[in-house]
């Protein structure tokens, strides 16, 4: 391997951060939930059985106990920021890759303090006297991956200049995911395994060519990052001078609305000028100058590209940790300038084009229109549908944050193509009435219709009134189809049936019954 080809990087991992910033201590069972699922957890909560991606029911019922926490990137962002400033008094470049891992450039420090191993077990102590609570973990290796994966093992742990791909090859492919927590590469960690990748070492096995001809840029990165290299070679193009973008503030900002609401504008012109020259940045250096002539910068990295919503919140997130928190190096002044400087740009790759040709312009208006609205309400206030498995019309589609997917390319579809029985045959209703509304079914003797244990309905519906409106009549109708659901959870377990009527206003509807009452669960257009 070629010294030209990696560099030789310091990883500092506190674990279970979002936990730690929200000042819960190893000890105590808690888990910080997005999306209805675990995204971190205790020491404690993991003794319980609890892992990440369970559903919060599941989690519950595993640690009754246990401390229920909303996701809050801003509060991790906030509360990170001593770290980075105390590994910044060692080392220069320091780069959050996200909040609770930072990552440095090692060579220069190494020289300094003594070699690898000295810079390890000093940045250990000092980010531990800054989080005392959280298990501080420090590796340098060859490339980010496998820093990240060396200092995951908890204590200073030092891999070799040119070993990184045999200390990389035996851990589970999985590990791509933890080291780059996007969706895509979930999806590719998943295709390797059905195709018998099991380790990286077997992805490493492969020849590049084959891995690119496959998977196109994700394999590419694939490839590298298992045979410990960077995710690209350390030959970034240099950004050019007029794409920083810089603005003043008068009177100086002494809250973070007020400069994260300019911060927004910055990133949204510099995404603008990016994409004009066909590249895309993967490290910026947020900047600001205060009315004391303090001055302070920090870099943040994001493997792939960052979008005009991303920029927006790692510029939020900084301002917050500057302005908000108690350390010795806070500002003593109003922020009176904000400057966003591409440290890092590269090649877009863009995406796959469309058969006819390129995105359509209404496709590019309305990515453009929801970084704005994320930019303004924020990340989580623009969602995006996502096909998703269940059996009634309303399980089927969910609502996730745009920032979660990417846009322009085929939506996720989980688990909604397995065989789901009981489900509604196609096609599909067009409105999902959230919630149900009211129903009462009745026969030609104006008697209650029902369906009995074994999924047999008791008579004809000849009328359907809805909310309490004047019955009209049915002219067809098909089922029942019953459902029962997790019959062994008493929480969680469901028995109803479905059936289809048409009525004669020419309205078409899907009606269930559950425990003897009718409801309108969606309407066919």
């Amino acid at each position: 391997m070629s010294t030209r080809d990696v560099t030789r990087t310091l990883v500092v991992w506190c674990a279970d951060w979002p936990v730690v910033a929200a000042g819960i201590t190893p000890e105590e069972p808690a888990v910080v939930l997005h999306a209805n699922r675990v995204v971190a957890c205790s020491a404690a909560a993991r003794r319980e059985g609890i892992r990440r991606g369970l559903r919060r029911r599941e989690a519950q019922a595993r640690c009754p106990d246990v401390t229920v926490l909303p996701a809050d990137p801003d509060r991790d962002a906030r509360r990170f920021e001593p770290v980075a400033a105390a590994i910044a008094a060692m080392a220069p470049r320091v780069e959050v890759v996200r909040p609770g891992t930072l990552a440095v450039p090692s060579r220069g420090p190494a020289r300094y303090f003594g070699g690898d191993a000295a810079i390890a077990e000093r940045a250990a102590v000092l980010a531990r006297e800054v989080v005392t609570p959280a298990l501080v973990g420090t590796g340098v290796a060859d490339g980010l991956v496998a820093a990240t994966l060396a200092a995951r093992r908890g204590a200073a742990t030092v891999i070799d200049a040119g070993t990184s791909a045999a200390f990389l090859a035996p851990i589970p492919v999985d590990a791509l995911h933890r080291v780059l927590p996007d969706a895509p590469v979930l999806e590719l960690v998943g295709l390797f395994k059905r195709l018998g990748l099991r380790t990286l070492g077997d992805v490493a096995a492969l020849p590049p060519a084959d891995l690119v001809g496959r998977f196109g840029p994700l394999g590419t990165i694939a490839s590298r990052l298992a045979r410990g290299l960077d995710e690209r070679p350390p030959r970034p193009r240099r950004p050019d001078p007029d794409l920083v973008v810089a603005a003043e503030l008068d009177p100086p900002a002494e809250q973070v609305e007020t400069a994260a609401f300019l911060a927004r504008t910055l990133a949204s012109e510099l995404s603008d000028r990016l994409s004009s020259r066909g590249l895309v940045c993967t490290r910026i250096a947020i900047e600001v100058e205060t009315e004391h002539g303090e001055a302070l910068s920090r870099l943040w990295r994001h493997e792939g590209g960052l979008t005009a919503a991303a920029l927006a919140d790692r510029a939020r997130w900084q301002l917050d940790g500057w302005l908000t928190t108690t350390w010795a190096d806070r500002p003593t002044g109003g922020i009176a300038l904000l400057r966003l400087v591409p440290d890092e740009v590269v090649p877009d790759d863009g995406r796959q084009l469309g058969f006819w040709g390129g995105a359509r312009e209404a496709d590019e208006r309305a990515a453009r229109a929801v970084a704005r609205l994320q930019g303004l309400l924020g990340p989580d206030a623009v969602a995006v549908p996502e096909q998703r498995g269940g059996r009634s019309p309303g399980e089927r589609v969910a609502l996730v944050p745009a920032h979660a997917v990417r846009l322009g390319t085929a939506p996720r579809t989980g688990d909604a193509d397995r065989p789901w029985p009981g489900h509604l045959p196609a096609p599909a209703p067009s409105i999902v009435h959230h919630p149900a509304r009211r129903a009462d079914v009745r026969d030609a003797e104006g008697e209650p219709v029902g369906v009995t244990g074994r999924g047999a309905i008791t008579a004809a519906p000849a009328t359907v009134g809805i909310d309490g409106r004047a019955p009209v009549g049915v002219v067809a109708w098909c089922g029942p189809w019953p459902v029962d659901e997790r019959w062994w959870d008493r929480a969680a377990r469901r028995r109803q049936a479905r059936i289809q009527v048409t009525t004669i206003t020419g309205e078409a509807h899907l009606l269930a019954v559950e425990a003897g009452r009718w409801s309108v669960e969606a309407t066919y257009d």
